[in-house]
């Protein structure tokens, strides 16, 4: 009796081992697939959800949020130009070193650089500067409160050198006009140069937008070095734009000095003859 009933309990514990599960671990096993299958569901709503917010939020302004994080500046600087054709010019430092010196009197020289080695020297226009800026909005809605120079150095009149190009040419149609021998310096209109011009008008931009600004900056008592600072207002806050002069280099400004150290004059087909700096003077109204 004793070996039966051993017998028939291996026979129940082998029908435990290798039969089927328990009732209630099939039903644990049923609930476990049922919720990976909900949170599955729930995953995929959430995800969708957020991708719908998320599409809102960066058409409406996430966009802003995303270029502000990533230190985009609220302006782009498409264009800088100073016009410089057909007007005199002044060199701050004479042009003494024979690399420089050939190039400015070499014929077949390329634009660019003759372009650096003016700037090498501080090349200046006299008088005053006409500058175009092209600024194009990054922002989906901003505003430029105010755009204003600002000058790093002022000294004695530039004397180094003077290059006289046959005219002082003929200033084009200008919108603002500073004034940097006067205090405040901000830019006015020629018909109204007592009121500061941003003080009743300022320039809306949205993205992709372009506005251009033809300026007019005067000095005749000093020599400047001046770059332009545009305020904009983007959202709730206000960030400052530096503008500086083509390649990067600040803009420059010179008044007319009483004698210049050299004198060059431009001949078509030849370029730049020495010539006398009596003959400079006298070539235009005021030495």
């Amino acid at each position: 009796m004793a070996r039966k009933r051993r017998g028939k309990a291996r026979t129940k514990g082998t029908a435990k081992k290798g039969g089927d599960p328990p009732q209630e671990d099939a039903s644990g096993g049923g609930w476990k697939a049922a919720r990976t299958w909900l949170a599955g569901i729930v995953s995929a709503v959430l995800i969708a959800a957020i991708g719908v917010v998320f599409t809102a939020w960066y058409t409406t302004g996430g966009t802003d949020a995303v270029d502000s994080l990533g230190g985009a500046p609220p302006l782009t600087i498409g264009h800088v130009d100073v016009e410089q054709d057909e007007r005199p010019l002044v060199l701050r430092e004479p042009v003494t070193n024979p690399r420089d010196r050939a190039t400015l009197l070499g014929r077949a020289v390329g634009d660019a650089e003759m372009a650096d080695m003016l700037a090498r020297h501080h090349v200046a226009t006299i008088g005053d500067a006409n500058i175009t800026v092209v600024l194009t909005g990054n922002r989906s809605s901003l505003r430029i409160i105010n755009v204003r120079p600002r000058v790093h150095l002022r000294a004695p009149p530039a004397d180094g050198a003077y290059l006289y190009q046959g005219t002082a040419g003929e200033a084009g149609t200008i919108e603002l006009v500073a004034d940097l021998d006067r205090r405040p310096i901000r830019f006015t209109t020629k018909k109204k140069p007592d009121t500061a011009y941003f003080t009743k008008k300022q320039i809306d931009l949205k993205r992709g937008e372009r506005v251009t600004l033809s300026l007019s900056v005067i000095g005749k008592s000093a020599y400047y070095e001046f770059d332009l600072v545009a305020t904009v207002l983007a959202g709730d806050r206000s960030e400052q734009v530096v503008i500086n002069g083509p390649g990067g280099v600040p803009f420059r400004l010179t008044g007319h000095a009483d004698s210049y150290r050299s004198a060059y004059k431009l001949v078509e087909t030849v370029g730049w003859v020495p010539t006398s700096t009596d003959r400079a003077c006298t070539a235009v109204t005021t030495c």
